[in-house]
């Protein structure tokens, strides 16, 4: 379910995804898609509360135009992590991830045996709705199911290298926000200190030759972290882009008084 996601960052691709939460329906998703040039979205059920319904169908959007998805969780327990999957995401991403036993709780949820030990249920979307033997489906789904840690507190970077040595983490998605917070730096993403988390982040996800994401505020920004080695620019949020169009709407009819 999360396959293309992942062939692109073996691939080395950059890796543009786009984030849902406020405004997650379906057909903004479908214009995403047919509008091009993104490869994912992801769908902010930490901040949005996005229920498992609006998965079931931002999911079978985004397949319908050839996006895949991954949701943003709520910090996480087993169910947290398992009803997405089954609803039809094509993977995760964990959030306030502060130890590398977190993440590996996370990877123990979204995984089967032997590498995990998710709840066996074929009857989801992810299993064909009970059409698929069964040691297809587990073997599919952990083959393909995206997992992605957050490092947005100071103590996912003090044991970074940890986390990013875990068997089948595929991104380490950095929320510098939520990170200068924990760090006592409200507001400044350009704080020395953030950068140096950054690099530690980049250093360890090269080491262990996975990848790394942002969210980035602008474009020099964007231009920073790629320089550094990230693969996934997280660009734009639903707000954002509302917010914008209805800026340069008005911008374009001004004249008018």
């Amino acid at each position: 379910m999360g396959i293309r996601l992942k062939q692109a960052l073996a691939g080395d691709k950059l890796v543009r995804v786009f984030g849902l939460g406020q405004i997650c329906d379906p057909k903004f998703i479908q214009i995403i898609g047919q509008q091009g040039g993104y490869d994912a979205v992801w769908l902010d059920q930490e901040h949005a509360g996005i229920s498992n319904g609006q998965i079931e169908h931002a999911s079978l959007a985004a397949r319908s135009v050839g996006l895949d998805s991954f949701v943003r969780l709520a910090p996480t327990d087993y169910a947290t992590v398992m009803r997405p999957l089954e609803a039809g995401a094509g993977g995760v991403m964990a959030a306030q991830v502060r130890s590398a036993a977190q993440a590996e709780d996370v990877l123990q949820w979204a995984k089967f045996y032997p590498r995990g030990l998710r709840g066996v249920n074929g009857s989801g979307v992810d299993g064909r709705f009970a059409t698929m033997p069964m040691p297809d489906y587990l073997k599919k789904a952990n083959d393909e199911t995206f997992v992605a840690i957050q490092i947005e507190h100071i103590g996912a970077v003090e044991e970074v290298e940890k986390i990013a040595a875990l068997k089948d983490v595929d991104v380490l998605f950095i929320g510098p926000a939520d990170l200068g917070q924990s760090m006592g730096i409200v507001g400044d993403w350009d704080h020395p200190k953030i950068w140096q988390a950054i690099e530690r982040v980049a250093k360890a996800a090269r080491d262990q030759r996975i990848h790394w994401a942002i969210l980035p505020r602008n474009l020099p920004y964007a231009k920073r972290c790629v320089d550094l080695g990230c693969k996934m620019l997280s660009l734009g949020l639903d707000v954002w882009a509302i917010q914008r169009g209805l800026k340069a709407f008005l911008t374009e009819f001004e004249s008018l008084g």
